[in-house]
């Protein structure tokens, strides 16, 4: 079926498409059956958006995908049989090649399907209608869903019945709000949005792991502030994760998901167990809780020794956070000045250690510890000026 009411344009002349490892896995697969590059990167070459990943849809079977891609000499892994994927590498390039499937059975979180040979019968199990969309080795394209039109208006459009869609996964709630956000323009769909905040329940059947990682791309997304608001309206926000509405400084912060993440929820302290963050993710939020609040009023020594007491990725963190939460007009030059300390001001490294004072013949034990703190605490308030020489003698007077 062709694009409705518009033209469907030719892909032939994209270089992603012309690729050669591409083109050679789509020969290979399609001297036995159709294959069609399927989904994301053909929305994204539509909207002229970067290209991340290339997936592949195909009449042939798993094992038939296999038997061929290993005949060619391609790397074959198995990631998701059940589902009818396999990933094929043909020289570090990576492809996940899937069996046209339809849903049998589902219960909001997985399904059971059985494979077809329909490519509008795949189409229509997926999510979106601007997922729904498939071209071939030469670059045209394959419209079941009216995709194209919806990828014009920058629509985000269930494909078929949205209740139907969301109740085969409810993770779909969140992925309507983020494709709104990363590409959608003006309010969403009526229906979409009808249809996410009635099943919104629904959202308490998914895991941590799952939530965190549509809600980190949201926040990402350009339009993830307003996109949010909308959320809240509905209801649904307060079922991700109990949140503020400081809306004026979400939309000062740069789309830096952890940060804005820290701004949006009401108790950061508890995010790392209710979305499984990673190590990393929860310490920048832990540094974050602990540091002093900022003034675009503090001197240089000021900012100095703090920069040295939080470190680099902190400061620039509680920076951020600072410049978005001041409500004064004129402090812009000050937090942008205090942003790039920094790069003015690479962090110096403490010139002594404790082997230092040991070679002076202070004892090992607790004191030792306690005397390189004391050293440091006059090192900072010298704003790093002393000497390793005046350290020294400053922590064996301590231990004296």
């Amino acid at each position: 079926m062709s694009g409705f009411m518009h033209k469907l344009p030719n892909l032939g002349r994209a270089a992603w498409l012309k690729e050669p490892r591409l083109q050679q896995v789509l020969a290979v697969l399609g001297a036995a059956g159709e294959v069609r590059v399927a989904g994301g990167a053909v929305r994204n070459a539509l909207m002229k958006r970067p290209i991340a990943d290339v997936d592949l849809a195909t009449t042939l079977l798993p094992d038939d995908v296999m038997q061929l891609a290993r005949r060619a000499g391609f790397g074959v892994h198995p990631t998701g049989l059940a589902h009818g994927t396999v990933t094929l590498v043909n020289h570090a390039a990576v492809f996940e090649v899937t069996t046209l499937r339809r849903d049998v059975e589902t219960d909001g979180r997985r399904a059971k399907v059985i494979f077809t040979r329909s490519f509008a019968e795949d189409a229509a199990r997926r999510d979106f209608t601007m997922n729904a969309l498939y071209c071939d080795a030469s670059g045209k394209i394959y419209d079941f869903t009216n995709g194209y039109a919806d990828i014009l208006k920058n629509r985000i459009r269930f494909v078929g019945v949205p209740a139907q869609r969301i109740a085969e996964d409810y993770l779909r709630i969140l992925r309507f709000f983020r494709f709104h956000a990363a590409y959608g323009k003006g309010a969403p769909d009526r229906a979409g949005l009808q249809a996410c905040t009635r099943a919104r329940s629904g959202l308490q059947n998914l895991s941590a792991e799952r939530i965190r990682q549509e809600l980190f791309k949201l926040l990402a997304a350009p339009r993830a502030v307003e996109t949010l608001q909308v959320m809240a309206k509905a209801g649904i926000l307060k079922l991700v994760l109990p949140h503020t509405t400081e809306w004026r400084v979400l939309k000062r912060l740069a789309a830096d998901p952890v940060l804005r993440l820290y701004a949006l929820a009401d108790a950061p302290e508890a995010l790392k167990e209710r979305l499984r963050l990673s190590n990393d993710e929860a310490a920048r939020m832990e540094a974050l809780a602990a540091a002093p609040t900022l003034s675009p009023k503090l001197r240089e020594r000021e900012q100095r020794a703090l920069l040295y007491q939080l470190g680099e990725r902190c400061w620039s963190d509680a920076v951020a956070l600072a410049f978005a939460r001041d409500r004064g007009s004129n402090h812009a030059t000050q937090w942008r000045k205090m942003a790039r300390l920094p790069t003015r001001w690479p962090l110096p490294k403490l010139p002594i250690s404790g082997k230092d004072l040991l070679a002076r013949g202070v004892s090992a034990g607790p004191n030792l510890g306690a005397a390189l703190r004391w050293a440091e605490d006059y090192w900072v308030a010298s704003d790093f000026k002393a000497s390793a020489e005046e350290l020294l003698a400053q922590a064996e007077g301590m231990m004296g």
